[in-house]
């Protein structure tokens, strides 16, 4: 079962356009002008029941803006939604009670009350009965550690306290999708990793489904195993991170430090017949490039190692934070988004 499905997804905005000068701002004041900027540009994916995908691209690619779709926030101009067989902005009422939504820099709390009493007016509003509001409730407080911040105003929280309870307050209702729109924004990284492990367990234990836009990606290397990557509105990748890895990953450097000096010919003849690229780094000291496709870096240290005295031994593998930079610093984005663009206009 699909929870979520979206069909040549659009949306436009008419944005202001502001002339310069004080007779410009003068005659925006009586005759505004304004542009179409179209954020999202006819895109089209389906995630099934119980998977944990990220959803990531630069700012202004596109990311909020299809969240908000989804959640029906935002009307689309154009194309098909359905989340949980719901079409998300026509049937807003019905619709709420399935989602859970956190975005990293708005609240969802009330932010004089205490959290407690955030929670309960949540439940009112969603409906929650009383019973399984308290099921859930002593379940995430003891997750999520929010035993001593319950009655403090929300305003009194720091930022990390306050997304554990934005987490909660998302999961009252036991919502089976849940919309994070960069939940560990600002956030150190134990309670990043706390975070990453509830959000696996909740995954493992409910099945929900989870679609996460963030920029920090190790949140993706940690939880998704499937990645969207969006670049000025149009999807350029959908896929497995393995495969995102592959076909522009740059493969593992292997660092050996070696007990006695070695030659670069020495290592090219150890290695020959397998695809391993080297670099000398002083004469006890060398990195092997091994390819993402071929990967076989056991093989190439067994060869070495069998017959040069190896001092120590360091494996790279470049992480995804790394390959998403390269693709838009290199200017792979565009190359691919052109090439969608082509296979969609042959395909009309």
């Amino acid at each position: 079962m699909l929870a979520i499905d979206v069909h040549d997804l659009r949306k436009e905005f008419n944005v202001q356009v502001n002339r310069g000068g004080l007779k410009g701002a003068m005659r925006d004041l009586f005759n505004r002008q304004y542009k179409q900027v179209t954020a999202v540009k006819d895109i089209s994916f389906s995630i099934p029941s119980g998977e944990i995908c990220g959803y990531i691209g630069e700012n202004g690619a596109g990311k909020s803006t299809t969240i908000k779709m989804l959640t029906g926030i935002l009307v689309p101009t154009s194309g098909d939604i359905k989340v949980n067989g719901f079409i998300p902005y026509k049937e807003r009422e019905k619709f709420v009670k399935e989602i859970g939504v956190v975005f990293g820099q708005r609240s969802q709390l009330w932010w004089d009350l205490g959290v407690i009493e955030s929670f309960q007016l949540l439940r009112k509003i969603y409906r929650v009965p009383e019973n399984d509001f308290k099921a859930m409730l002593d379940e995430l407080v003891e997750r999520l550690d929010l035993g001593e911040l319950l009655s403090r105003p929300v305003r009194k929280l720091s930022l990390g306290q306050r997304m554990r309870c934005e987490l909660a307050a998302s999961l009252l209702h036991n919502p089976s999708i849940v919309f994070l729109d960069e939940p560990t924004i600002g956030l150190d990284i134990v309670v990043k990793t706390e975070i990453r492990e509830f959000l696996k367990d909740l995954n493992r234990r409910y099945g929900t489904t989870i679609l996460l836009t963030t920029h920090d990606l190790q949140d993706i290397e940690a939880l998704c195993s499937r990645v969207i990557m969006l670049d000025d509105g149009r999807i350029i990748y959908d896929g497995g991170l393995e495969e995102l890895k592959e076909r522009w990953g740059q493969g593992k450097e292997v660092v050996l430090k070696f007990e006695q000096s070695v030659t670069l010919e020495r290592l090219v003849e150890l290695t020959a017949g397998l695809d391993v690229a080297w670099k000398m780094n002083d004469d006890q000291s060398a990195t092997a490039f091994v390819p993402q496709k071929t990967a076989n870096v056991s093989e190439m240290l067994a060869r070495v190692v069998g017959m040069l005295a190896i001092r120590d031994i360091q494996i790279i593998e470049t992480n995804t934070d790394d390959i998403v930079r390269e693709i838009y610093k290199s200017g792979s984005a565009s190359i691919q988004r052109a090439e969608v663009e082509e296979r969609l206009s042959v395909h009309v």
